[in-house]
């Protein structure tokens, strides 16, 4: 069955849309795309994420690079996700489906986002993960800072998600869903696209 960390990897490695949720309920949810891809050229557990509206797939509102490994490398370590930006992210939009551009992206151009890595627990067939604690996730939007809290939830069928921004003096909810996470449906795999020596490297 190999590693976690290989089942978590290559269960990311895929496209995801709210398609149908969206439809149902079109005042609540955007109809939105989610893209993951493995990028070889990075440390091992690079995934190339971006994130767009579906009416505008080409200009992504988040693209990120995240990279899942097992702290301390130990099979009894935590999964961690980290997040990491990149330095004039315009360059790369449109770089989850253009291989060329995607090769460009190099250790120099990601910026460590503090405080943003997600803990990861093996569950049920699939993984749950959630922004470490500490609030020291900040982001800024609209103006003012919060600090992100966050909860991934995949499955072989899909992806849930759920983000809220919060005040960092008072803790008050000042954005995010109030109706509930986001539901996607899985619709493409790039599984085969995570490099072998990735998956036996994390099985030894």
């Amino acid at each position: 069955m190999g590693s976690s960390l290989g089942r978590l990897v290559q269960m990311l490695s895929a496209g995801f849309s709210n398609q149908q949720q969206a439809f149902d309920n079109p005042p609540l949810y955007a109809h939105i795309l989610v893209k993951f891809r493995p990028m070889p050229q990075l440390q091992p557990g690079s995934l190339l994420l971006e994130q767009s509206y579906a009416i505008n797939p080409a200009a992504p509102y988040r693209i990120r690079v995240l990279r899942a490994e097992r702290q301390n490398g130990q099979n009894g370590g935590k999964l961690i996700i980290h997040n990491q930006a990149l330095a004039d992210d315009q360059r790369f939009w449109g770089a989850v489906d253009n291989p060329e551009l995607r090769q460009q992206i190099q250790l120099s151009d990601l910026k460590p986002l503090e405080g943003c890595a997600y803990e990861v627990r093996e569950e049920s067939g699939g993984f749950i993960g959630e922004v470490e604690p500490g609030c020291r996730c900040l982001v800024e939007r609209k103006g003012a800072v919060s600090y992100l809290v966050s909860r991934l939830e995949l499955d072989p069928q899909g992806m849930r998600t759920l983000d809220r921004g919060h005040n960092p003096q008072t803790h008050e909810h000042l954005w995010g869903s109030l109706a509930g996470p986001f539901e996607f449906s899985r619709t493409d795999d790039y599984s085969s696209e995570v490099p072998q020596a990735w998956l036996q490297a994390w099985e030894s």
